[in-house]
């Protein structure tokens, strides 16, 4: 019996990494071919958004301002202190 850090990603049934992945630090080159050290298929991880594993990707957060009405503002502050 082989030790598994013995064998290729390849033989482990690792699939070579999609458009995505690229500039990944996770990518590990075998054999003339990339594959991610983390996951098995990575174009599934992409499938639905961002890789949670991408280290060259960061999700954009959205900050939406929103308008107080100020009257509405002193009222609730004022409701508040008693």
């Amino acid at each position: 019996m082989q030790n598994q850090a013995a064998l290729s990603f390849s033989e482990r049934n690792f699939q070579p990494v999609v458009e995505s992945c690229e500039g990944c630090d996770r990518i590990v080159e075998e054999a003339g071919s990339q594959f991610c050290s983390s996951y098995l298929q990575p174009a599934s991880k992409w499938r639905l958004g961002i890789c949670n594993f991408a280290t060259h990707a960061k999700p954009e957060i959205k900050v939406i301002t929103v308008r107080i009405n100020p009257l509405k503002a002193a009222k609730r502050a004022s409701a508040k202190k008693v």
